[in-house]
């Protein structure tokens, strides 16, 4: 049992530091590629510099450099002991700065029992040398504070620089004072820089994150307006074609107004694709509706429309605009109808609109929810609160139900003005009373 949960521990070590591996070749990539694009445009990069890792915490290794000289010159009792242990500390900052920047590593036990190990061997060289041998607590303060964050770090860099200012005093005296007051600012100092450059990698990846979802939802904004206005509009203009074809022989007046429709759609589908281009088109709920009584009379469809219920707010009528559109759109190409109603009903919470028919088809796609057309009206009537159902009728034929809020229609109150200070009379401007 004991055998396994050594082997579970050690897999886990070895999994983060895949990660940390993992995690740094990513980030020497991303900073490869932008050297080159900095070489190729000539623009520099929004984050100047090599990403953040290990390595730029390693040069601090260099304050230890005075307890390695006197141990190199002999200058250190019981060398031996003073060698393993500067190997010791620099394997163990190795190992916990290198997984500073990985949270999943930083989080991790194994790096807080680093620290406590780090922390022991610096007491120990401290008490047994003294000196320079002081130097190592800045240093651990330095992995300390690449590591703890949070409401933990004021208390932990308060204690650390005490232990560092005790233990320093015993064998420096007021010496320990600068000792400790090293390790407190290289704590606090090292974990605000990197809590700070986190923080900016944080934003950065959620700015860019947001930029992706806007153009996401301006694409399906697009695709849902392209969808709406070239389906309906081809489809008035192939059922007004075939009528001036079939009115040509007979009625040539007939068939020339039929082609001057086609003229007045075609023309009207081009203003509204730039107007959904530039994402200003607002719909007309008026507008949409003779459009559809036109193309079910050229379709040999009987229009009915039944209106009722106060009048409704702009976007409200935009979005049922869209609904009678793609309802009437799919009447005319799908349904086979003879008769079409087209009924909206307001209430004081909720406004409903039906498009039914008496046709035998059905809208390819409506059944299984796979329709383009209704799928997009879906998630817009979704977005503002509402609702839309669609399928077959309860006396055959299709039906297409759409509910949306009433928003409210009252003009916003106008700011209160200030009253006016009242003037007071100037007796020098007043008129005087002329002598009898």
């Amino acid at each position: 049992m004991a055998r396994t949960s050594w082997g579970r521990g050690v897999a886990c070590r070895l999994e983060a530091s895949r990660r940390t591996l993992r995690h740094w070749r990513s980030d020497r990539e991303r900073f490869l590629e932008d050297q080159r694009a900095v070489r190729r445009t000539g623009k520099l990069p929004e984050e100047l510099g090599p990403p953040p890792n290990g390595f730029a915490l390693l040069p601090w290794l260099l304050m230890g450099m005075g307890a390695f000289s006197n141990l190199w010159q002999g200058k250190t009792p019981n060398p031996w002991i003073g060698g393993i242990g500067i190997l010791a500390f620099n394997s163990l900052y190795i190992y916990v700065v290198f997984r500073a920047f990985v949270k999943e590593a930083r989080e991790a036990r194994s790096t807080r029992v680093a620290l406590v190990l780090m922390g022991v061997v610096t007491c120990a060289l401290a008490i047994g040398y003294g000196g320079s041998w002081t130097a190592f607590f800045p240093l651990l303060g330095l992995a300390v504070g690449a590591i703890v964050r949070g409401r933990w770090l004021g208390w932990t860099g308060l204690g650390l620089s005490a232990l560092a200012g005790l233990v320093a005093g015993l064998r420096d005296g007021w010496g320990a004072v600068g000792v400790a007051y090293g390790t407190f600012l290289s704590t606090m100092v090292t974990a605000a820089i990197l809590s700070l450059s986190e923080a900016v990698r944080e934003l950065r990846a959620a700015r860019e994150e947001l930029a992706r979802r806007a153009v996401e939802k301006e694409r399906m904004r697009f695709s849902r307006d392209l969808h709406d206005l070239l389906g309906h509009t081809l489809s008035v203009i192939v059922v007004k074609s075939e009528a001036a074809r079939r009115l040509a022989p007979r009625d040539l007046d007939a068939a020339l107004l039929q082609v001057k429709d086609i003229e007045s759609v075609g023309r009207q589908a081009l203003t509204e694709i730039r107007e959904a281009v530039t994402g200003y088109r607002e719909g007309s709920l008026t507008t949409e509706l003779d459009r559809a009584r036109s193309a079910l009379t050229a379709a040999g469809v009987t229009p009915e429309v039944r209106l009722s219920g106060p009048p409704l707010a702009p976007q409200t009528e935009a979005l049922l605009g869209w609904v009678v559109r793609e309802a009437v759109t799919n009447v005319v190409r799908h349904s086979g109808a003879t008769h079409c109603a087209i009924t909206l009903t307001g209430a004081p919470e909720r406004v409903r609109l039906t498009v039914t028919d008496d046709g035998p088809g059905v809208v390819p796609g409506s059944q299984s929810g796979d329709g383009t057309g209704l799928k997009g009206l879906t998630e817009r009537l979704a977005a503002a609160g509402g609702s839309l159902e669609a399928g077959p009728g309860p006396g055959g034929g299709f039906a297409v139900r759409a509910e949306l809020p009433v928003e409210s229609l009252e003009p916003e109150p106008e700011p209160e003005r200030e009253p006016r200070p009242e003037r007071k009379p100037d007796p020098e401007r007043e008129p005087r009373p002329e002598p009898a």
